[in-house]
């Protein structure tokens, strides 16, 4: 019997020509968005921005162009996801190129592809902009590399923003403590406590290097190098606060 393909219905795509860019725009240096980055931010109706994305490179814009700020500020005030969303097909649908401006890259820990799915189920043509990613930024620009010829052969990114044993965890902590690889942890400076815990009851050595990168790429960068199990004093000691990268591996030891 001939297989009959299924026709996927979407809404038609708004006769104005409105659309929507992601750009990922890296770490916060806005030296670091990538020249398609800047030149859909040149061409934007709305920019639709994130509270991590680097606001200096707003000024490449159009003087007429639209800023919305859409921050999620970490015990203050915040947008809802589903805001954000009707933002943006908002005033797409108006016939406006909207740019959704977001720190690091939007596919990672960046509910961009939320975005998509949003924009899609409204008929709102997206393209993606792929931006720098903290994941790797963060630990390089700190003198770090996530992987070392002899030492290392992977590094996993895992977001810390729910603790381990939290129902809304999906992370096998002794999986990843067994794993091999390099660890990279962002959004985890309120649970570092609890992740550290989870990793040593893994099987985490407690003396495995560790490296804490706060405000990378910015002018107030700060590196704190110390042992998993010396980490949570060391970086309350030092003042680290979010956004900040954890690196957790033997690479955390490296230097030039």
């Amino acid at each position: 019997m001939r297989a009959v393909a299924r026709e996927e219905t979407r809404p038609a795509a708004p006769s104005g020509g409105g659309r929507v860019t992601l750009v990922g725009a890296g770490p916060g240096d806005p030296g670091l968005v990538t020249v398609a980055g800047r030149a859909a931010i040149e061409a934007a109706d709305v920019i639709v921005a994130d509270r991590l994305a680097p606001w200096e490179s707003v000024a490449w814009a159009r003087p007429d162009v639209e800023v919305v700020d859409v921050s999620k500020i970490p015990f203050g005030r915040s947008t809802s996801q589903d805001e954000i969303n009707r933002v943006l097909v908002e005033h797409a649908l108006a016939g406006k190129h909207v740019v959704r401006l977001k720190g690091g890259d939007s596919f990672v820990f960046g509910r961009g592809f939320e975005e998509v799915q949003a924009c899609a189920a409204a008929g709102v043509p997206t393209t993606v902009v792929p931006g720098v990613t903290s994941s790797v930024a963060g630990p390089e620009l700190a003198g770090i590399p996530v992987t070392h010829r002899g030492l290392v052969q992977g590094f996993t990114v895992v977001s810390g923003h729910v603790p381990p044993g939290h129902p809304d965890s999906t992370l096998d902590y002794t999986a990843l403590a067994r794993s091999g690889t390099t660890l990279v942890v962002l959004m985890g400076v309120r649970t570092l406590p609890a992740i550290v815990d989870a990793l040593v009851e893994g099987g985490l050595a407690a003396d495995t290097p560790c490296a804490l990168v706060a405000d990378a790429s910015l002018a107030s960068q700060r590196v704190v190098r110390s042992t998993l199990a010396d980490a949570v004093a060391d970086a309350t000691a030092a003042g680290v606060g979010a956004p900040a990268v954890a690196v957790i591996g033997h690479v955390a030891a490296l230097e030039p």
